[in-house]
């Protein structure tokens, strides 16, 4: 068993967000635009036949997927394995910051490589912790049942490369995700890999119902 469809959704935007600070595992609320961005697009899903909502333990990613479960009845799980990257000794930093005290191990992370010496936990590590949790949480649900992910943007784009069979660390096809935009996977028909990325990267501003409906 396993549910047919995966619908993840990173959160809203904070004042971090807003002023380019990497944010990691640092537990920042969502400010007043990051609140406006869920309340437009949770609506907008909650006319989705939605079974399950699960969330990163994190106050910026349980804010938005409250704001859906709201509307729809439903409780929101949490799971500390949906939780971003942890970028260690560069967490709440901008990147002229990151740069000017790290350039050798910055260098490495703009060419894709993993910064050593930082702190910062692997793409590896976290697309696989976010892939199990997803994985567990979808599990016992049924085929035409969607199970709502809310996380972050570094961690979805790592647990997409996972769940569709790539290796996080050296596979860098799924490009980054925009606050309260979404992506959704769907099961494979028992083909390789076991989920096939549907749509990435939509949000309220890309789509109506029916473009929502077809691709869910």
């Amino acid at each position: 068993m396993s549910a047919g469809t995966l619908l993840l959704w990173r959160h809203g935007q904070t004042d971090y967000n807003a002023t380019a600070r990497l944010q990691g595992q640092v537990d920042i609320a969502l400010n007043e635009h990051g609140r406006a961005q869920a309340a437009a697009a949770a609506p907008f899903l909650a006319q989705l036949s939605l079974t399950r909502i699960v969330a990163s333990d994190l106050m910026r990613a349980a804010e938005t997927a409250q704001s859906l479960a709201d509307l729809v009845g439903l409780d929101v799980g949490t799971d500390a394995r949906l939780r971003e990257r942890s970028f260690g000794d560069w967490e709440g930093l901008t990147h002229p910051e990151i740069e000017a005290g790290w350039p050798d191990a910055f260098a490495a992370w703009n060419a894709g490589a993993h910064p050593e010496g930082v702190n910062a936990e692997t793409r590896g590590e976290v697309g696989h912790r976010f892939a199990e949790a997803v994985l567990a949480a979808a599990e016992p649900l049924g085929e035409h049942e969607i199970l709502v992910v809310v996380s972050h943007g570094a961690a979805i784009s790592a647990g997409i490369t996972a769940l569709i069979g790539q290796d996080p660390e050296v596979w860098r096809g799924i490009t980054g995700i925009g606050n309260c935009h979404w992506s959704v996977l769907r099961t494979n028909d028992g083909q390789r890999p076991s989920w096939r990325l549907s749509a990435h990267n939509v949000g309220v501003r890309e789509a109506d119902f029916a473009v929502a409906a077809r691709i869910v």
